[in-house]
């Protein structure tokens, strides 16, 4: 079976239609910061990184590799911005196919479909039977090698093959660093912060040929995937910036091939900005080529006001990216760059797999030398505060207003 999903959504899809027993999340509940860091701590280690005055916070697990399970902009009586999956963590019930533990920041690999696919065995259809998450983004624990109040810093090594059995030995760095205020506003071109309440932290991901093999687009490519599950509103919009051009020279200014078509009351794409609902209340996912992609993507929760914002790399010239359609491919390296997944329902009148909706990164395709390796950085932020102050943000962020992220879909 020829489907083409991607890491986003394949991992639940592949548990909730092979296993009776899966395990799904509890409906969606507004959490405190310190309400989720209390739940994680019953059953697993959890660094907690924390600014001087204890307001921004980040929850850090080294045995869900090194992942950032949750983040808080005002210290634990404030909102807790990752998606957990509650239920599977308290089961300590290790799951077939992957373990979906949630998290708002998360290191992952691809690609997952196609000839040099690493979540298939050789000679494997590529159907959800014979899908599995390899082990070193699953359920290997990445070892600390230095931690400060602010920063952790890990290490892993691994080995795998992937579809067209060649050996991987890999070797993983991930430093996780807690962002001060002067940093945050250098970065995004923000001068005053002051009055909005904020949280920024970068993950700093670091992958490295180990063997004695050279990578090649003979035997496949490795990239770095960074995945952030957040909880998603009624009204919560994302906004990604693209590049405009004519498609005859760049491509479609959008993918959103992935589950079908998307219709307009979910997808708007504007002169500088795209529009898609993150509500949790339809499946579907976009995605930007390297010719189309922006270095930034983000989203608006009017309800909460909530704005978020993943700012990350993209290579000068880049244009290979690993594809991870589930078949045989015609170009194994014409991936997306940065994705948006909404959850939804995946038959009519079943649960929804969170809801979550997700903000998604990749990093070009890791050509290496032996002893060589590729950097992928992300960092992730979230504002709170009037709506006239989060607008400072967006504009010069984004490149529109949060008035403007409103009206996407005809709300007040």
């Amino acid at each position: 079976m020829m489907l083409p999903l991607k890491p986003a959504f394949a991992a639940f899809a592949a548990i909730t239609a092979l296993s009776a027993s899966l395990i799904m999340p509890d409906s969606l509940v507004a959490a405190t910061f310190g309400d989720d860091l209390a739940f994680m701590r019953q059953h697993v280690e959890v660094l907690l990184l924390s600014d001087t005055r204890g307001k921004s916070q980040i929850a850090v697990v080294p045995s869900y590799q090194g992942r950032v399970m949750t983040s808080t902009a005002s210290g634990p009586s404030g909102t807790s911005f990752g998606w957990i999956n509650r239920n599977l963590i308290a089961s300590r019930k290790p799951q077939r196919h992957i373990n979906a533990f949630g998290g708002e920041e998360r290191f992952w690999m691809g690609p997952e479909g196609g000839q040099f696919s690493i979540f298939f065995k050789k000679g494997d259809p590529f159907d959800l039977a014979h899908w599995q998450t390899p082990p070193v983004v699953d359920t290997d624990r990445y070892e600390i090698k230095k931690q400060t109040p602010q920063s952790v810093q890990f290490q892993h090594s691994a080995q795998f093959e992937n579809y067209s059995g060649f050996r991987f030995q890999v070797e993983i760095d991930r430093k996780i660093t807690l962002l001060p205020r002067g940093k945050v506003s250098s970065l995004l071109g923000v001068a005053d912060l002051s009055t909005l309440e904020f949280v920024g932290y970068e993950s700093r991901n670091t992958l490295k040929n180990a063997g004695p093999a050279a990578w090649t687009k003979q035997t496949g490519l490795l990239s770095i995937w960074i995945l952030g599950m957040l909880n998603p509103g009624p009204q919560t919009t994302v906004v990604l910036p693209y590049r405009r051009g004519p498609d005859s020279k760049l491509g479609p200014v959008v993918n959103d091939s992935y589950f079908g078509k998307i219709p307009s009351d979910r997808l708007q794409i504007a002169r500088d900005v795209i529009f898609f609902k993150g509500d949790g209340q339809q499946r579907g996912k976009i995605g930007l080529s390297p010719a189309r992609a922006k270095p930034l993507v983000g989203s608006y929760d009017p309800s909460e006001r909530i704005l978020t914002l993943v700012q990350f790399s993209i290579p000068k010239l880049a244009v290979d990216y690993v594809n991870s359609m589930w078949e045989v491919q015609k170009e194994p390296f014409k991936g997306d760059v940065v994705n948006s997944y909404n959850d939804g329902p995946p038959t009519p009148g079943a649960k929804p797999l969170g809801p979550f909706y997700e903000l998604e990164t990749s990093s070009k395709a890791a050509a290496l030398p032996p002893g060589d390796s590729l950097t992928h950085i992300s960092r992730t932020f979230h504002f709170k505060g009037s709506e006239a102050d989060l607008n400072r943000v967006s504009r010069r962020t984004l490149g529109v207003s949060i008035e403007d992220i409103r009206r996407a879909f005809n709300r007040p």
